[in-house]
């Protein structure tokens, strides 16, 4: 059962702040190819000159006019600037804080959320979200026109951060049919960031209790609500279905994982340019920051994600790198973390270092960050480096670089894009206590860079699961063995996991040329099973589900209709 429309909303629409960008973005193309200009994205009008957004101004035009006349909500429509280019509906929800009460008490008086207890970018959400389902409802009104039969509709909601828009979607036009895909759960996540075990306690936590232990009852319930209340719910690997099953007394009724798309990835002699330029990049501000010269033969590392400490592993990816410096390798090694966190901007003496053309013969301050941290002092990553005296001097061989910066080609020391910088690396390490997908060693792969990850990731899960049997024989490894690294993780292991790292870097010191192609090229072959062509499938039948409950639905209330 294919849907006629699809109306998709998430935060990260023409909005690059996490990885839900990453899962919509490359995921338009192939839905381009099999609806053409059915799929409409819905995201927040947060940036007026949007290099991710391309107005298109005539494009429903009366419609546009209807939002501001009759709902009071500003829309632009254009396309989304990505591969396969989809349609686009941004939404300025700022009008909506005046009626914020008014919202809430629907909320609280149709599905009990209590959002008086809401707090931080709890507000910013609801608001967003409730204005999705206003242009949705609006929109699906506008397209079916005075078709007869109305054309099958898909609502799809990601996050709890879009759960009111599901909810409002839910009780004011209730023929659309919603799926809603949690990425993570709220408490799940917090109760790993606030340095709780999860997964050998996870039978004994109780989602309620522990929303209101950790204080975010409002987001937990919100969450929860649309969970239950939506037509078809999703999780994106088994790990989180078992965490929601737990914690939101929800199972979820199909698993639906993270693709990637290859248009993303150069190929042939650009990919050779691309990775050339990468690396030249990478260790010129290397050199720069440090004041030491870095041979062009130098093995890079990197690992990168949103700036959670422990549940992103940064903090065992830094035991790791200063494990390998204790083991004195011979090669020299540069290790990046790419993490964004509160910085000031771009660092001046390393800009006017970078203008330069000779290095300089002695390390800038702190010669760990590219950008200035507003806080050092308390800075997790900041402070763990000096507790563990990286110098970062010409005598060590083993450099570690935090660069604090969101990489869109803009950020004043690499102004080159994140892909245009990881294709660059020859090994990444994402060594995740708590990563419902992972999306980082994913990116990864594609871009033909071997990667360490853990199995309490869900994408290591699934690649340990597409491995078996890829190669048999003891002098021909799985393949998964050859482009990711699945280490063991749990609750308690963590120097178990940082030796389990250092030894893997130590080993890939030594390889030739000629082993690094072969994990590169396994590498690669292993993303393209997860290309978006092999697990569009999974969201075909979650519409279908969808869809096929909205209708039984529908003949309940037609029926129920009649007897009155």
């Amino acid at each position: 059962m294919i849907p006629d429309f699809i109306f998709e909303t998430s935060w990260e629409v023409c909005n690059k702040v996490g990885g839900i960008y990453t899962v919509l973005s490359t995921r338009a193309a192939t839905l381009q190819t099999l609806l053409k200009d059915k799929t409409v994205f819905i995201g927040p009008d947060v940036k007026p000159d949007n290099p991710d957004f391309l107005e298109e101004k005539t494009l429903w035009h009366d419609w546009k006019k209807q939002m501001l006349q009759k709902l009071g909500l500003p829309v632009r429509v254009g396309r989304w600037n990505v591969p396969g280019q989809p349609l686009v509906v941004l939404v300025d929800f700022q009008s909506l804080y005046a009626k914020k009460h008014v919202i809430y008490f629907e909320m609280w008086e149709k599905y009990g959320i209590d959002s008086t207890v809401g707090y931080g970018d709890y507000d910013e959400s609801c608001m967003f979200a409730y204005a999705s389902g206003m242009v949705m409802e609006s929109l699906y009104n506008f397209l079916k026109g005075g078709q007869t039969p109305s054309p099958r509709v898909i609502a799809h909601f990601n996050e709890w951060t879009l759960g009111m828009g599901l909810l409002y979607v839910h009780s004011h036009v209730p023929d659309i049919a919603t799926v809603f895909t949690t990425h993570a759960t709220s408490v799940g996540r917090s109760i790993c960031g606030n340095g709780k075990p999860l997964y050998s306690h996870l039978e004994s936590y109780n989602g309620d209790q522990m929303a209101q232990e950790l204080n975010m009852v409002a987001k937990h319930t919100l969450e929860k609500k649309a969970a239950h209340h939506a037509d078809c719910f999703t999780t994106v690997s088994e790990i989180t279905g078992t965490e929601c099953e737990q914690l939101l007394d929800k199972a979820q009724d199909i698993i639906t994982p993270n693709g990637f798309e290859a248009d993303f990835v150069p190929k042939g002699a650009a990919y050779s340019r691309k990775r050339t330029a990468a690396r030249k990049a990478l260790i010129k501000v290397a050199e720069r920051l440090t004041g030491t010269s870095i041979p062009d033969d130098a093995f890079l590392i990197s690992t990168s994600g949103r700036y959670e400490y422990r549940n992103k592993g940064l903090d065992v990816f830094i035991e790791s790198i200063n494990r390998v410096r204790q083991a004195n390798p011979e090669r020299a090694i540069v290790a990046y973390i790419l993490v964004p966190a509160w910085m000031k901007g771009a660092r001046e003496d390393l800009q006017e270092r970078l203008q330069q053309k000779k290095a300089g013969k002695e390390p800038l301050y702190a010669p760990f960050y590219t950008h200035e941290l507003v806080q050092p002092n308390t800075d997790p990553i900041s402070d763990y480096l000096y507790y563990l005296d990286f110098t970062n001097w010409q005598d060590e061989k083993v450099k570690i670089v935090f660069v604090p910066s969101y990489l869109h080609g803009d950020d004043g020391i690499f102004n080159q894009p994140y892909y245009d910088l990881l294709i660059g690396m020859d090994l990444t390490v994402y060594p995740s206590y708590y990563e419902p997908w992972g999306y980082t060693p994913l990116e990864s792969i594609a871009f033909h860079v071997p990667t360490i990850t853990t199995d309490l990731a869900g994408f290591g899960i699934w690649a340990k699961h597409s491995g078996k049997g890829a190669k048999k024989g003891a002098e021909k490894r799985a393949e998964t063995n050859l482009g990711v690294e699945i280490v063991k993780r749990t609750d308690d292991n963590y120097f178990e996991v940082a030796e389990a790292i250092k030894k893997t870097i130590l080993a890939r010191l030594t390889e030739s040329k000629e082993q690094l192609l072969e994990r590169q090229e396994a590498a690669l072959s292993l993303s393209e099973k997860a290309s978006w062509t092999h697990f569009i499938h999974y969201y075909l039948e979650a519409y279908a589900i969808a869809l096929k409950k909205d209708s039984k639905k529908s003949r309940k209330q037609n029926k129920n209709s009649i007897k009155l």
